[in-house]
């Protein structure tokens, strides 16, 4: 843990640099303070793409859920846990793990059948995370490492990684700056996740696949198709095609939700329906247009409230 601590004294981990010495109990914007991690939830996660979670009901990815986050995405669907104070009302059962325990968790969902760990909102989280992996893997862990992102990263904080994350699974969420500032206050999210991503793929390379169709290693890239705007996913896609074409696999989301006591969303009326479905059909045809051979579309209407885990 020590070599670490430099990371955690003057946290700049993520793109807001905020500096702040969590050592010293201070919180930047995320509110993660201390050297322990908090994390909401272990589990096993059938709700994946394929690749990812697998097929087979009995097992499934090896999710820990971390909490706070460096978005504040008005929409989110965790917001009890992603804020800079937690909602403990909503969310009674976070805990905090040191590198020990983080490892320790590993290890149980491995043996409870995970096909990989998936660590879900980890960026404030690396300085225990990349230890609690070496660790786990001196004491057994054989399963890929999936960075599970809102795309909002560094490329030092990616080449931190280097050696310990196998898969990335990379949201790239906005095309403009100003919808990044308007839904997730972060006015330089598309230029610094679209470098991270650049960071991503040149790291892990190409898609590898096992013979039963599990990613081993490579970029998985999300995108959530938000109401109202089709268009700025259509450029999304093309631009990720000429960049990567088939080395990356894309994953084109509707299950947008509206949740209307959201902070903050009441603020923008077209986030508080649910996306169109000819909206989304005429993004997925995009997509299939555009010949991409490892890609994930969605059926059926958005994904409803009963699907938030309980955390």
């Amino acid at each position: 843990m020590t070599t670490w601590t430099k990371y955690l004294e003057n946290c700049n981990l993520c793109p807001r640099a905020c500096g702040v010495n969590r050592l010293a109990g201070q919180a930047g914007f995320c509110g993660a303070v201390g050297a322990q991690a908090e994390v909401a939830k272990t589990m096993i996660h059938h709700w994946e793409e394929p690749c990812i979670s697998g097929t087979d009901p009995d097992r499934g990815s090896g999710t820990v859920f971390f909490a706070h986050c460096t978005l504040r995405c008005v929409y989110c669907q965790n917001q009890a846990i992603s804020g800079r104070v937690l909602d403990t009302s909503k969310a009674p059962n976070v805990g905090k793990m040191d590198v020990r325990t983080l490892a320790q968790a590993f290890l149980d969902l491995q043996q409870q059948g995970a096909h990989n760990i998936n660590l879900v909102t980890p960026t404030h989280y690396l300085p225990m995370i990349v230890p609690a992996v070496s660790l786990a893997r001196q004491q057994g862990l054989c399963l890929p490492i999936v960075y599970n992102t809102g795309g909002y990263e560094t490329k030092e904080a990616v080449r931190l990684l280097s050696g310990t994350v196998d898969i990335y699974l990379c949201d790239i969420k906005y095309w403009t700056a100003q919808t990044a500032k308007a839904y997730s206050l972060a006015p330089n999210y598309t230029d610094t996740a679209w470098d991270a991503l650049d960071a991503m793929v040149q790291q892990v390379g190409p898609c590898v696949f096992g013979e039963d169709g599990m990613l081993l290693r490579g970029v998985v890239v999300r995108h959530l198709v938000l109401p109202g705007r089709g268009y700025a996913a259509r450029k999304i896609l093309h631009r990720l095609f000429q960049r990567y074409g088939n080395d990356i696999v894309y994953s084109i989301m509707n299950q947008y939700t509206p949740l209307a006591n959201n902070p903050g969303i009441q603020a923008f009326p077209e986030l508080l329906a649910p996306l169109p479905q000819a909206e989304y059909e005429e993004v997925a045809d995009f997509a299939a247009g555009l010949g991409l051979e490892h890609a994930y579309v969605q059926e059926g209407e958005a994904i409803s409230e009963s699907f938030i885990p309980l955390w």
